[in-house]
Order: C-alpha cells, then sequence, then structure tokens
C-alpha cells in the first residue's frame, strides 16, 4: 500500500504562480478488531500494521507477552486496513472488563479519562526502578539528528518519527507515521515482536509529549523519554511520578530537563 501521493499543486513564489507536483503522505484508518468484534480506530501511515497493532495491545495493557495472544492478523488478507486480534482465553477472562471500559469510552469520549481509568493505568505500569546513568552529548547529538532517520519527512514535511535506542544508543527501532502515537507503537511493536523490548532504553521523539506517550514508554520500561517539542504539564507530572527522564530540545540549543536528571551524565 502506498504512504505517498503525488498531487499536482499551485506555487506561488511571490512572483509567479506555476503548477508542480508535490508529495502527500497517505493517512487511512486502521480497524482494530478483539475477538471478531471492534475496539479502535486509528489514523495512521499504512505499513507495519502487525507490529502497529502488537505494539497498540502492549502499550495499552491488553497484552502483557507473546503468550497472551493466539494471533495477530489481517482480518482477511485482500484488506490491509483491518487487523484482528485473538487473545488466549485465560487472557481474555483477565483484560474482558478493561477492554469493555476502554471502547466504552474511546467511542464516546475521546481523550476523556476518569479515575477509574487513571487506575487501570498504573494497574499496566509502575515506577522505573533502574539508575543507569546515559552521557548527555550523546542524547543530545540523536535528538538533534533524528530528521536523519525520517526519509517520509523528507518527501512530505508531514511525519512524526519514534526511535528507540539501547543504552549504548544502538538504534533499536524506528518508526514514522502522521500520528505521534502510531509511530510510538510501530517502534515498541517491533521490538515486542522480536524479544528485544529488554534492550529498549531511550526513546526519541519528533513531536510534543503527552501523557499518554510517557504511558507507552512506561509499558516499554524506557526509562529516558527526549523530544523535539516541550512536554504537557500533565506528562512532566506523570514522568516524575513514574520516574523518567523527561526532556525536550531547548531554545538556542542544549536541553531543557523536566524530571529525572540524575539519569543524565556530562
Amino acid at each position: 500500500m502506498d504512504r505517498l501521493h503525488k498531487h499536482q499543486i499551485i506555487y506561488w513564489d511571490q512572483i509567479s504562480r506555476k503548477t508542480i507536483p508535490l508529495n502527500l503522505i497517505n493517512e487511512e484508518a486502521l480497524l482494530i478488531y478483539i475477538q471478531d468484534k471492534p475496539f479502535s480506530t486509528v489514523m495512521r501511515t499504512p505499513g507495519r500494521e502487525i507490529p502497529h497493532v502488537a505494539g497498540f495491545c502492549f502499550t495499552e495493557g491488553i497484552i502483557d507477552t507473546c503468550d497472551d495472544y493466539n494471533s495477530i492478523d489481517f482480518y482477511n488478507s485482500s484488506d490491509t486496513n483491518k487487523v484482528m486480534v485473538m487473545l488466549t482465553p485465560s487472557r481474555l477472562d483477565k483484560v474482558s472488563p478493561y477492554i469493555e471500559r476502554r471502547g466504552f469510552v474511546r467511542q464516546t469520549s475521546s481523550g476523556i479519562y476518569g479515575k477509574q481509568m487513571i487506575n487501570d493505568l498504573f494497574k499496566i505500569i509502575s515506577p522505573q526502578t533502574d539508575d543507569f546513568k546515559i552521557n548527555i552529548k550523546q542524547a543530545l547529538n540523536r535528538l538533534e539528528n533524528l530528521t536523519d532517520h525520517q526519509p517520509l519527512r523528507g518527501k512530505t514535511l508531514a511525519t512524526h518519527a519514534a526511535a528507540i535506542y539501547s543504552l549504548k544508543f544502538e538504534l533499536l527501532s524506528l518508526a514514522e507515521d502522521v500520528g505521534r502515537h502510531n509511530a510510538v507503537d510501530k517502534a515498541i511493536g517491533k521490538l515486542f515482536l522480536d524479544d528485544k523490548l529488554d534492550k529498549a532504553s531511550v526513546l526519541i521523539l519528533s513531536s510534543r509529549v503527552s501523557y499518554e506517550l510517557i504511558q507507552k514508554a512506561a509499558r516499554a520500561q524506557i526509562s529516558v523519554v527526549l523530544a523535539i517539542s516541550r512536554p504537557t504539564s500533565l506528562a512532566v507530572e506523570l514522568a516524575s511520578q513514574l520516574n523518567i527522564t523527561l526532556a525536550s530540545l531547548a531554545k538556542g540549543g542544549g536541553l531543557y530537563v523536566f524530571c529525572g536528571e540524575n539519569r543524565l551524565r556530562t
């Protein structure tokens, strides 16, 4: 499935107008089914659907390990916009109330999380306990050069990216998508399916950091989150509670460190 669409547009250069071709990123709906029932619809850039759904289910707390599902596959072979997740009977029994609640909230009040949702959140994530340190100059370098790993952005200027590194800044996984949440789910999902999530230590984002992205990092046991744009106040609050290092690119160079500065060494 094409991730790019070429469109003819009118370009005005402040002197004259002319028709030129321009690449636009493709955006389509991905329908996620659980046990043959619709659970969620996300708008995403086509590609890597199976890792995307695996990462989504993991970061949402629907699955913890690969033993929790029987299959994650396309609803039918001719439609890559629908993916079916079949949980094991024991896992389904455990998460059914959570699935029903989340599905209801998604359909009736997307983005609104009450006390019950927050309680659910802290059932599937816990504060980080590691005490490792990373080189702050290396961290800044990877953040400043994130666009080097964004071929779709280079063609469209319209994608977000999520890059996951090891402690030694080995690039483990990278994904681009029109949605920042999708990019994170795809990057995490790849490592989850490859059984390499235990190596993930640093998440670098092209976008602002909302509390949902901190939740996804915490689920993957990623302790350092760096971003081009600043986080929301709720993201900082959650990162502090979860002992996650959170920083963003500073105006004029350097980093703004919001919490967890103990992991950054010069």
